[in-house]
């Protein structure tokens, strides 16, 4: 059993038995370590490993807000084994973001193909609605905007699909926020992406399935272009981009 699964099974076992819950802190580095008979090197990666997986957040210091404390019960058997396969992993970037254009484009046509009702975007709009607040660090937007991918994708209605964006929302996030010193104007960034947020959206909400699917290809392609990044390799990635960007503008005109 790896070390992180040790640690796993102990919150898991403590939440059952009250021991834990929601909002409490795991014991210490030290005392962790000489419970389950593992080396505190191990320990800080196994927490790392939880904190990816959603299951616990943690803060650097001395003071009362220091720890890894528990924000979420473990998840589901299959994102679970999604999470942990990711977070074990240096992903790189390209891959990720070559993925969510697969999967999202994907999730976007069918979600504006199914005729969704009011409720079932109730999610994905509160989370455009919190993202209207200009007071937002950009760490904060990132951490909403990744919300609201993982909720565009819930909304195809493939739970497989679903289990694997909820699985690379921590990565997603990581690539999004490293890249946000790159940008010449972050405030104007963050007001091109709510935009095309509420476009992606609408064009689901209206049932338009290729236009929801090109805006948001266009829309996470775009990012990465803004922010220097060129994950896409090659003169092949970049006729691509350019592509894309032109379907986009001529469904928005």
């Amino acid at each position: 059993m790896k070390n992180y699964e040790l640690v796993l099974h102990r919150v898991e076992a403590d939440l059952a038995a009250g021991r834990l819950r929601i909002g409490g802190r795991l014991p210490g580095e030290r005392a962790l370590a000489e419970q389950l008979g593992i080396s505190r090197p191990s320990v800080r990666e196994a927490v790392r490993v939880l904190e990816a997986m959603g299951v616990v957040r943690t803060a650097t210091g001395s003071g009362p807000e220091a720890g890894a404390v528990i924000v979420a019960e473990p998840v589901s058997p299959l994102t679970a084994v999604l999470r942990l396969h990711l977070a074990t992993n240096h992903l790189p970037m390209g891959d990720v973001v070559q993925t969510r254009l697969l999967l999202e484009s994907w999730s976007a046509r069918e979600a504006a193909a199914r005729e969704l009702e009011a409720r079932e975007l109730k999610v994905a709009e509160e989370l455009l609605d919190r993202m209207d607040d200009t007071a937002l660090s950009p760490e904060e937007f990132h951490v909403l905007d990744a919300e609201f991918h993982v909720a565009l994708s819930g909304l195809a209605g493939n739970v497989l699909i679903a289990a694997v964006m909820t699985s690379l929302r921590s990565a997603i996030h990581g690539y999004v926020l490293a890249a946000v010193p790159n940008l010449p104007d972050w405030e104007a960034t963050a007001v091109g992406l709510r935009s095309e947020h509420r476009a992606i959206l609408a064009a689901v909400r209206g049932g338009e399935p290729e236009r929801a699917a090109g805006l948001v290809t266009a829309h996470i392609r775009g990012f990465y272009q803004a922010a220097q990044l060129a994950p896409f390799g090659g003169a092949e990635g970049g006729a691509a981009q350019a592509q894309d960007h032109d379907r986009a503008d001529d469904q928005m005109e």
